[in-house]
């Protein structure tokens, strides 16, 4: 039981820190690059300044969001192991059962 909670909790721990260092070196990363940008043709899709037709953009926004999605299941499947209780040994139910067919 023990052994389980701890592989649950590393689990969920490298699904927290895979989650906020990928989100910081790709999508903060490009998200400070693009601000401030001066591209030539898309002037007119340019919102608060930001260059929202970024080749860029549309690359890394995909990968993070399936690398996020992965490190969420990564910390459900951690936070569930370690909130999960044991479940009971098969020699605690076979003597439950021949205990109660011998009644």
């Amino acid at each position: 039981m023990a052994k389980d909670k701890i592989i649950g909790a590393i689990v969920m721990l490298i699904g927290i820190l895979i989650l906020i260092i990928y989100t910081m070196g790709s999508v903060i990363d490009l998200w400070f690059n693009t601000i401030g940008g001066d591209p030539n043709w898309d002037f007119a899709f340019e919102i608060f300044g930001i260059d929202w037709l970024d080749w860029r953009l549309f690359v890394v926004l995909p990968l993070w969001i399936i690398v996020i999605l992965i490190a969420v299941i990564a910390i459900w499947i951690g936070y569930s192991m370690l909130t999960t209780p044991a479940p009971v040994p098969l020699e605690e139910l076979e003597e439950e059962l021949a205990a109660e067919s011998s009644e």
